[in-house]
């Protein structure tokens, strides 16, 4: 049995994960993800020298939520993230003493996916991860689809209100700005008006600390039958829907798998979402449509795929 740990580097959180050959999480690690490129580094080594106390570990795979260079050696641009054109794997290799590889944080859940579970059996399979922002993997005949120049399908900046929300990336309108956690949290304080003056659990979160309100706060009001919540998370289905139809207009996936910390919460949008993918698919009424569903391995998928590719390169 080869031990492998993966890590999954969002733009708010830092999971890491001892991993079986088959997929079994033996020891985790978590914390919240540092500002700086400097902290972030001294974070990423803390967490493994964690988990090597206990477990004889061969590979370090991190997930990164950002674009990679196609050789996958550097991160070019992270919009969440502090690094600019660095050398991560080779220079944490050098810190900690072992083999460290790197994909994106999407295509490492599309691969635990296919590792691990029902994108085996899909001709082409697109795993959206809902978090922080979105991200995308695309498994083409069980083959990772990373484009010419490593950054493809980066379908979270897909404008879909022209001169929209302003993002990260410096456009506006990108279908993450309303279709995420981050959005999650934005059209809940935009649909309680001045002062937070409709809600009812969600206006008591603002008012005791306006600044704590996040995506899974919004999530899990809606299910406590907050009004505000539950209107932000049905236009959150909305888009979701409309993005979905466009993806689909493009790859023709037969698997669509949600996944990341807000597919987590797919139950309270999933089937708004099928319904208005189906309204918004061209030529839905002719045609056969993508299964839509929320993963099976939970917010453990990038962590498990970035640990699989890690195995698969000290065997190599």
């Amino acid at each position: 049995m080869t031990l492998t740990i993966g890590i999954d580097i969002g733009g708010t959180s830092v999971r890491a994960g001892v991993v079986t050959d088959d997929g079994t999480v033996v020891d985790t690690a978590r914390a919240e993800t540092p500002r700086s490129a400097a902290a972030l580094e001294r974070c990423l080594d803390r967490v493994v020298q964690e988990l090597c106390v206990e477990h004889d570990v061969k590979a370090v795979g991190l997930a990164v939520a950002g674009f990679l260079d196609p050789a996958r050696e550097r991160v070019a641009f992270a919009p969440h993230l502090p690094w600019r054109d660095t050398a991560v794997p080779a220079e944490m290799t050098q810190r900690i003493g072992l083999p460290v590889i790197m994909e994106h944080d999407a295509n490492s859940a599309a691969w635990a996916e296919f590792v691990h579970g029902p994108a085996r059996q899909s001709k082409v399979t697109c795993v959206v991860a809902l978090g922080t922002g979105i991200g995308a993997g695309l498994l083409i005949d069980g083959q990772l689809y990373r484009g010419a120049y490593g950054v493809a399908p980066e379908l979270g900046h897909l404008q879909v209100v022209p001169d929209g929300r302003p993002c990260d990336c410096g456009k506006r309108g990108c279908w993450e700005r309303y279709c995420s956690g981050t959005a999650l949290v934005e059209t809940a304080i935009d649909l309680m008006g001045p002062k937070g003056s409709r809600g009812v659990l969600l206006a008591r979160e603002l008012a005791d600390d306006p600044g704590s309100l996040t995506g899974r706060k919004v999530a899990a009001a809606a299910e406590a039958g907050d009004p505000v919540a539950q209107e932000a998370v049905g236009e959150l289905a909305r888009w979701l829907g409309v993005g979905l139809a466009m993806v689909s207009d493009v790859f023709d996936p037969d698997l669509i798998i949600l996944s990341g910390g807000v597919g987590a919460s797919s139950r309270l949008f999933l089937d708004d979402a099928r319904d208005q993918f189906a309204q918004q698919l061209t030529g839905g009424k002719y045609r056969r449509k993508a299964r839509i569903r929320a993963t099976e391995l939970g917010e453990r998928a990038g962590m498990l795929g970035a640990a699989a590719l890690a195995r698969d390169a000290v065997r190599a």
